[in-house]
């Protein structure tokens, strides 16, 4: 597990600043909610009647005046577009990093298959994914008690392991993307981030693009979706797959290709 140990100290420092950045606003957008408390009610009515504005943003379903609508709407919004952007970013350099600074070839005169150091690349991608979802979910649950509201934790847990499982989703495209690159995909990863966050907005606009819900994993990570009880078992399905197609393609093509 060499290669394992070595992807998780590397990224410790991103790790640690992503964390702090996401999870800290998490906290203070979660300690604002009292100070708006007294007229929460009529900011869900001002919010729902913003017409095509609201359905883009689920302010329609959502009620915005309870702790888990405020929650679904700020704290979901920050989690769910930078845990998106730090598994976009991380899964992009862990294959094309090792040919753009150079490592590759002593990397792979050791003896140890590609199949493995891609394989081990992966479980770390995870284990980082995962742990910066374990701490933005410690800050905005501690968050919510410290402020002594009464939530549906259930309910939360639920919304949180739907945006985990999004950004799993996200990290296994980019790490298929990134067997393909010969150095890290800055823009790449954004951009793949950014296209997947507005195709949901699309979904949410458009009944004509019913089909974005089988692409986008934003469609089952929606807070108003996710608390309403929808069934998302297809979208949901079809996310994994993407996601496992885009991890198996990753580990398929590195084990094949020509490394400069």
């Amino acid at each position: 597990m060499t290669v394992f140990r070595k992807e998780l100290r590397a990224g410790a420092v991103s790790f640690l600043v992503w964390s702090a950045a996401v999870g800290g606003l998490m906290a203070v957008c979660v300690g604002m909610y009292p100070s708006f408390a007294g007229s929460m009610d009529d900011m869900s009515a001002l919010f729902a009647g913003m017409g095509d504005f609201s359905a883009a943003f689920g302010l329609d379903k959502l009620q915005f005046g309870t702790i888990l609508g405020f929650y679904g709407t700020e704290c979901g919004n920050i989690l769910g577009l930078g845990g998106a952007f730090y598994a976009a970013l991380t899964a992009m350099g862990m294959l094309a990093g090792e040919e753009g600074s150079h490592t590759a070839e002593f990397l792979l005169t050791h003896p140890v298959s590609r199949l493995r150091v891609a394989g081990e690349k992966l479980a770390a991608l995870a284990v980082l994914v995962v742990a910066l979802n374990l701490v933005c979910l410690a800050c905005g649950a501690g968050g919510i008690l410290l402020i002594g509201e009464d939530a549906d934790w259930g309910g939360l847990l639920r919304y949180h392991g739907a945006l985990l499982l999004m950004q799993l989703e996200v990290g296994g495209l980019c790490f298929g993307l990134s067997s393909l690159l010969r150095r890290g995909g800055l823009g790449l990863a954004m951009g793949l981030a950014g296209l997947l966050y507005f195709a949901g907005l699309l979904v949410n606009l458009d009944q004509g693009l019913d089909w974005l819900r089988f692409v986008t994993p934003y469609y089952y990570a929606d807070a108003a979706r996710v608390f309403a009880g929808e069934g998302l078992a297809g979208p949901v399905l079809a996310g994994c797959g993407l996601g496992a197609l885009g991890a198996g393609f990753g580990l398929w093509w590195y084990r094949r290709k020509d490394i400069a």
